[in-house]
């Protein structure tokens, strides 16, 4: 394992995520996976593990600055937070379960997840970029203060976090579109938003896979040194890059990378 490429490759995954918002998971996994020769369950984990001290930071740094909805953060924990556990417990009943090859199912799963999280975004931008009179029907809007309002975004959560908690993968990119889609977050609160829940999601998920047995830390720590560091370089970068640009080209590769992980599975 060469570890100064890992922490290379890993500080400019750090950038492209400060530059774009694109998930950190969608690039590393894949990356541990077809560069590094890591095995799925490992790359799941250890990037679980790894993305949450990045998304602690950033989530720290937006509550200081209380650039962030704590009402919307509360109710997607509620869901979130229990779903993710779930898919880790689904992953765990796998790897005991000698009939199944827990690393064939992480790899069509991670590569399934990854392709819808990208071909949403990828149609979100294109729509918005290309088509910005096209007048599509807005989605319902979650009203916090009902019971419905409530129980759906307990529901939303539950689904996306337990997605999380199986492939790594979505923790901040889906539930970012959720956050712009059916809470109508101006752009001031979204990324604070957006980062608070997805750490509350990821310290719980990574104590899940701490108890599976399949954090690698010789992966994480070199992981935290490029990724960190990388994240604070591309949020400068951010005010001076092109956005829609380079999120295609970013999305686009994501949909290339998905669509070998479902083959190769």
């Amino acid at each position: 394992m060469n570890y100064l490429l890992l922490s290379s490759l890993s500080f400019v995954v750090g950038i492209i995520v400060g530059l774009t918002g694109v998930g950190g998971a969608s690039l590393i996994t894949p990356m541990l996976i077809f560069i590094f020769q890591v095995p799925p369950s490992i790359a799941v984990s250890s990037d679980v593990v790894a993305a949450t001290l990045m998304k602690v930071v950033g989530s720290y740094k937006h509550w200081q600055q209380r650039t962030l909805d704590l009402q919307v953060v509360t109710w997607l924990a509620l869901g979130s937070v229990p779903g993710s556990l779930t898919g880790v417990g689904i992953l765990y009943l796998i790897k005991h379960n000698q009939a199944f090859n827990l690393d064939g199912i992480l790899l069509r799963l991670l590569g399934i997840a990854m392709l819808f999280v990208a071909l949403s975004a990828l149609a979100q931008l294109l729509l918005k970029n290309f088509i910005p009179q096209l007048n599509l029907p807005e989605p319902p809007k979650f009203d916090l203060k009902t019971h419905s309002g409530r129980m759906l975004t307990l529901a939303v959560g539950a689904v996306l976090g337990c997605v999380v908690g199986m492939t790594s993968v979505s923790s901040g990119s889906m539930f970012a579109l959720v956050l712009i889609s059916f809470f109508r977050l101006d752009s001031r609160k979204l990324v604070g938003t957006d980062l608070f829940q997805a750490a509350i999601l990821l310290i719980f998920t990574s104590l899940g896979h701490l108890c599976l047995g399949t954090v690698n830390w010789s992966l994480v720590l070199p992981i935290w040194l490029g990724t960190v560091p990388g994240v604070l370089v591309g949020a400068k970068l951010c005010k001076i890059t092109p956005q829609p640009a380079l999120r295609f080209v970013i999305y686009a590769i994501l949909v290339m990378v998905s669509w070998k992980l479902v083959y190769q599975a």
